[in-house]
């Protein structure tokens, strides 16, 4: 005789355990402390095996025979109902130590290799500052939109609106990740679509050619009393025009000064291809200066602290703030200058000061077909624009 409802709330516990049976091998255990818990007795390949349904009026008895006939469709398809159950356990234990900052960090060391270091670094970098202190300890499974629409909220309070969004990039690759390895049942960031503050990109910021003079006044005067690091920094990235992390972190090895080059390996380029720059007299005369001073370092922009780790990525940002230059020339405005000027002051045409940014062709085809590197044109143009930055030093005001 199946039970009713009355049945199993009037039922009081006794001496021992006992119970009361539904049917379909359901029924509800009495224990000596008055707890009801639902159980399922069944067989498995012929092993009598119990399912624990859940303790009872939490779990109603209509909600209990609910349970019990889903456990028959599941021995039906062969699927062991108890052995599911503690496998879910399991999964969700798992689950709950799948913090985003462990997943991250695995995503982040499996991609390391396809990455050139400074990249790599400036991932975990940026992971770590805008993510990790916010969201890092949360199990990724459970993170919901709003977490992550918090975590970027904060990073567009500092203003900085291009990074959020490099932020909002990295979390849906590291979300991708989870799904993939079976850690997050999809990528939540494609419904943060249109949710960042919607803002105006500008370009980095950079003087006109006709500003020049005085910025060499003031880099030659040095009032600032910057070290000779950074002088020297500024004014090679002004004559090589190269990008800031191009530049702080070249070594000695990569340069031959006898035959004024430096190659820079591919490794360390933005486009993963590498990069030859022809070193005027003024270059290679530096570069004499910082080999006599810091020679025994593998960078020759050490930092002051420690000789064996390069000058910080704001070094340079900073020093032109010293000079007077905040928010007017940056490290990566030294490129626009010299397109602009060398264009309109030296006359050379587009293809060969670009080739000498180490840009690439825009699309693929053009990429397989425009093979010229016009290397002697950019040997007689990088000599021509020192000379042209000595004579505008020497002007008199």
């Amino acid at each position: 005789m199946s039970l009713s409802d009355l049945d199993c709330r009037l039922a009081k516990p006794k001496e021992k355990s006992f119970r009361l049976y539904d049917s379909g091998g359901l029924y509800l255990d009495i224990k000596v402390t008055g707890k009801k818990i639902w159980r399922l007795k069944y067989k498995f390949f012929d092993k009598e095996k119990l399912l624990t349904i859940g303790q009872y009026p939490q779990i109603t008895l209509a909600v209990a025979r609910e349970r019990r006939d889903q456990a028959k469709e599941k021995l039906i398809l062969g699927i062991d109902p108890s052995k599911e159950k503690q496998d879910q356990k399991v999964q969700a234990r798992y689950k709950q130590t799948q913090t985003f900052e462990l997943v991250a960090t695995e995503w982040h060391k499996l991609n390391y290799k396809t990455w050139s270091s400074n990249y790599a670094n400036d991932i975990l970098r940026r992971l770590t500052r805008n993510v990790f202190t916010e969201i890092g300890n949360l199990p990724i499974s459970k993170i919901t939109i709003q977490d992550l629409l918090a975590c970027l909220r904060k990073v567009e309070e500092r203003e900085a609106h291009d990074m959020a969004r490099r932020v909002l990039q990295m979390m849906g690759q590291v979300m991708r990740y989870a799904v993939i390895t079976g850690r997050a049942e999809r990528d939540i960031t494609v419904d943060l679509k249109g949710a960042l503050v919607k803002y105006k990109k500008g370009h980095y910021a950079a003087i006109d050619s006709d500003e020049l003079p005085n910025l060499l006044k003031a880099i030659n005067k040095n009032d600032a009393r910057l070290f000779k690091q950074t002088i020297l920094a500024i004014k090679l990235i002004l004559l090589t025009f190269v990008r800031t992390n191009e530049l702080i972190n070249a070594t000695w090895s990569e340069f031959d000064l006898e035959k004024a080059e430096w190659h820079i390996p591919a490794e360390r380029m933005k486009m993963r291809t590498p990069h030859f720059v022809p070193l005027s007299r003024q270059v290679v005369e530096i570069l004499l200066e910082l080999k006599q001073a810091f020679g025994k370092s593998n960078y020759i922009l050490p930092s002051v602290i420690r000789n064996d780790k390069p000058i910080s990525n704001g070094t340079i940002l900073v020093g032109l703030k010293r000079l007077g230059y905040h928010k007017v020339m940056t490290g990566h405005g030294f490129r626009a200058l010299a397109m602009s000027t060398i264009k309109e002051k030296l006359n050379y045409r587009h293809e060969i000061v670009d080739r000498q940014l180490a840009h690439l062709p825009r699309n693929k085809i053009d990429q397989a077909y425009d093979r010229a590197k016009f290397v002697p044109d950019r040997i007689k143009m990088m000599q021509e624009w020192a000379d042209y930055i000595d004579l505008l030093a020497n002007i008199k005001s």
